[in-house]
């Protein structure tokens, strides 16, 4: 007999568990029975909950995802003004609970992902989207006509920042990440009100 209410929290486990193991191998080449035993579980189950592997990949980025999204909404009600919006976005994109080395990994994984499942493209370009939309919102009354060009390039050089940081394999400085990014925000937005 399966135990009521054990589904959402076995999902979950193996979401994160999915998330170390790619992290750990540094690619999509991982095995839904090594996910399944860092979840504590049998690959039998995890096979039950998502189906397969791609599904299992494709929850674990929508899970990233939702915690990103978390992030964003939190750091947006800490701000008053159109400047502090688009920092605060900036900031929430390297938040610890993002910029960790698995989660990094996660996330170059799924962009290769999305070179071949459309499930996994339409999950990033609907990331990307609000990204640059979140981004011309805050940057529009400041930039006016710029703010589309200086959103698109914000949001390229947050996703380069984790590509490097994928590369480099070094510890993962949210801090620094964000700063980087914050420079080249600072100078387009030099000489605005803010």
């Amino acid at each position: 007999m399966p135990k009521v209410g054990m589904e959402p929290i076995r999902r979950t486990a193996l979401v994160e568990a999915t998330i170390h193991e790619i992290g750990a191998h540094g690619s999509l080449d991982v095995t839904v029975g090594a996910i399944a035993k860092r979840a504590g579980m049998s690959s039998a189950l995890a096979h039950h909950y998502f189906g397969g592997k791609e599904q299992i990949f494709l929850a674990a980025m929508r899970h990233t995802l939702k915690l990103y999204g978390a992030e964003v909404s939190a750091a947006l009600k800490e701000t008053h003004t159109c400047a502090q919006r688009a920092k605060a976005i900036v900031n929430a994109s390297f938040a610890s609970s993002n910029f960790r080395p698995e989660v990094i990994a996660a996330w170059l994984n799924f962009y290769v992902l999305a070179q071949t499942v459309p499930d996994a493209k339409r999950l990033l370009t609907i990331y990307q989207a609000r990204l640059r939309s979140n981004l011309v919102h805050a940057l529009r009354p400041l930039l006016h006509a710029r703010a589309v060009d200086v959103a698109s390039r914000t949001a390229a050089l947050i996703d380069g920042v984790y590509l490097h940081q994928s590369l480099v394999k070094s510890k993962a400085q949210h801090s620094q990440a964000a700063e980087d990014v914050l420079t080249y925000l600072e100078l387009e937005l030099k000489g605005t009100p803010q």
